[in-house]
């Protein structure tokens, strides 16, 4: 999937501006409120975006001290992840928001400095200056879904799902190799009804095992947001039946997910 850098610096941009006004005024209490991460309140959802914004910076503009960081947290990821977010609780709330947009603009001017062929390092494989753009787009919706969920809000799904779809799809192999398990030769194909009125698919069309539904739906379930069974997804076939149970669109370890019966989408 094709798209601009400068299309996906705004795609971004505006995915901030839809999660900021969920949080921005918000009591220093409620800024404490538990999401459906276990142990991650709200400011810890917000801090972890801003932190991560920082570490891209950090590998576009000197990748040699950012792989000494990947080192080191490769070494102890849940060490490494718990210390970044006790690092924001370090922070007053009212910091909390310019953070992220301080974080969000510097980190857009770092990759928007490169061409967009060049690969930066990351905590899994290097990823092009378009393929790092897409996962904080995936990141800020997915982690913005912890924070409307939390607070009991109600986000309306915009044209920008085709990113987190997209890298949801091309995660499939991830997901069989973050647990461990041999990635099928399967194709599969995903026919989605998109945000935008019109059908997205990916992958081959005349694949016989198929994921259709609710854009919407699959983003959740592929960033683990919802439980495959609360959604209004329909899978033919048993790969495609066993990729749904283990998707994810995320780096690193297995994540727990989402509990059936936990939310209805």
């Amino acid at each position: 999937m094709a798209v601009a850098i400068d299309q996906l610096c705004g795609d971004l941009l505006a995915e901030t501006e839809d999660l900021v006004p969920l949080v921005a005024s918000l009591s220093p209490a409620a800024w404490e409120t538990p999401t459906p991460a276990p142990g991650w309140s709200v400011r810890d959802q917000i801090g972890h975006l801003a932190y991560f914004d920082e570490q891209v910076s950090v590998a576009a503009t000197d990748p040699h001290t950012f792989r000494e960081v990947r080192r080191q947290a490769l070494a102890d990821v849940d060490g490494f992840v718990d210390r970044a977010t006790r690092a924001t609780r370090s922070r007053p709330t009212a910091d909390l928001v310019p953070w992220l947009r301080q974080a969000r603009q510097a980190m857009i001017e770092s990759v928007g400095a490169l061409a967009p062929d060049v690969r930066i390092p990351w905590f899994g494989p290097d990823m092009s200056v378009a393929s790092a753009l897409t996962a904080r787009i995936m990141e800020t919706w997915a982690h913005g879904q912890d924070v409307a969920d939390a607070l009991g809000e109600i986000r309306t799904p915009s044209a920008r799902l085709r990113h987190v779809a997209f890298i949801g799809y091309r995660s499939l192999p991830n997901s069989y190799r973050s647990r461990g398990l041999e990635v099928p030769d399967t194709p599969v194909r995903v026919e989605l009804d998109g945000a935008d009125g019109e059908p997205w698919a990916f992958g081959p069309e005349a694949a016989a095992d198929r994921v259709h539904g609710p854009a919407v739906d699959f983003c959740l379930v592929v960033t683990q947001r919802r439980h495959l069974d609360d959604t209004d997804l329909v899978c033919n076939g048993p790969v495609a039946s066993e990729w749904m149970g283990i998707a994810q669109a995320f780096a690193g370890p297995p994540g727990a997910g989402r509990r059936p019966g936990q939310f209805k989408s």
